[in-house]
Protein backbone atom coordinates (compact mmCIF):
# COMPACT_ATOMS: atom_id res chain seq x y z
CA UNK A 1 0.00 0.00 0.00
CA UNK A 2 1.17 3.52 -1.03
CA UNK A 3 2.60 6.03 1.83
CA UNK A 4 -0.83 8.31 3.05
CA UNK A 5 -0.94 11.35 1.90
CA UNK A 6 -1.66 14.26 4.44
CA UNK A 7 -2.57 17.70 4.09
CA UNK A 8 0.41 20.29 4.75
CA UNK A 9 3.14 17.22 2.92
CA UNK A 10 5.45 18.40 0.87
CA UNK A 11 6.34 16.59 -1.33
CA UNK A 12 8.74 15.94 -4.59
CA UNK A 13 7.23 15.02 -8.16
CA UNK A 14 8.90 13.00 -11.34
CA UNK A 15 8.84 15.48 -13.55
CA UNK A 16 9.25 19.24 -12.99
CA UNK A 17 6.47 21.76 -13.30
CA UNK A 18 6.95 23.63 -16.68
CA UNK A 19 8.18 27.14 -14.59
CA UNK A 20 11.01 24.74 -13.00
CA UNK A 21 9.89 23.73 -9.61
CA UNK A 22 10.15 20.17 -8.35
CA UNK A 23 8.13 20.53 -4.90
CA UNK A 24 4.54 20.76 -3.99
CA UNK A 25 2.18 21.50 -1.08
CA UNK A 26 -0.77 19.00 -0.37
CA UNK A 27 -3.23 21.74 0.45
CA UNK A 28 -6.38 19.08 -0.11
CA UNK A 29 -7.32 15.58 -0.33
CA UNK A 30 -9.83 12.84 -0.53
CA UNK A 31 -10.61 11.20 -3.86
CA UNK A 32 -8.60 13.96 -5.46
CA UNK A 33 -5.76 15.62 -4.10
CA UNK A 34 -4.81 19.65 -4.41
CA UNK A 35 -1.39 20.69 -4.66
CA UNK A 36 0.26 24.05 -5.07
CA UNK A 37 3.59 24.69 -6.83
CA UNK A 38 5.97 26.02 -4.04
CA UNK A 39 8.27 27.68 -7.09
CA UNK A 40 5.15 29.87 -8.58
CA UNK A 41 2.29 29.11 -7.07
CA UNK A 42 0.15 27.24 -9.48
CA UNK A 43 -2.48 25.00 -8.03
CA UNK A 44 -2.90 21.75 -9.69
CA UNK A 45 -5.79 19.33 -8.89
CA UNK A 46 -5.27 15.36 -9.72
CA UNK A 47 -6.92 12.49 -8.94
CA UNK A 48 -5.48 10.07 -6.16
CA UNK A 49 -4.46 7.31 -8.57
CA UNK A 50 -2.14 9.90 -10.91
CA UNK A 51 -0.90 11.93 -7.78
CA UNK A 52 0.74 8.82 -6.58
CA UNK A 53 2.15 7.59 -9.62
CA UNK A 54 3.60 11.02 -10.25
CA UNK A 55 5.07 11.57 -6.54
CA UNK A 56 8.28 10.72 -6.34
CA UNK A 57 9.13 11.48 -1.88
CA UNK A 58 7.40 12.95 0.75
CA UNK A 59 10.07 15.65 1.88
CA UNK A 60 8.35 16.66 5.40
CA UNK A 61 5.31 15.69 7.09
CA UNK A 62 3.22 18.14 8.97
CA UNK A 63 3.41 16.49 12.18
CA UNK A 64 7.52 16.43 11.70
CA UNK A 65 7.31 20.25 11.43
CA UNK A 66 4.96 20.52 14.48
CA UNK A 67 7.11 18.64 16.40
CA UNK A 68 10.29 20.52 15.24
CA UNK A 69 8.51 23.46 16.10
CA UNK A 70 7.57 22.58 19.72
CA UNK A 71 10.95 21.05 20.68
CA UNK A 72 12.55 24.50 20.01
CA UNK A 73 10.08 26.11 22.08
CA UNK A 74 11.16 24.38 25.24
CA UNK A 75 14.76 25.59 25.33
CA UNK A 76 14.23 29.35 25.34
Amino acid sequence: MAEPVFVGDVILTRKPHPCGGSQWAVIRTGADVKMRCLTCGRIVMLDLESFLRRRKAVLSHPEQQAAAADSGAGSV
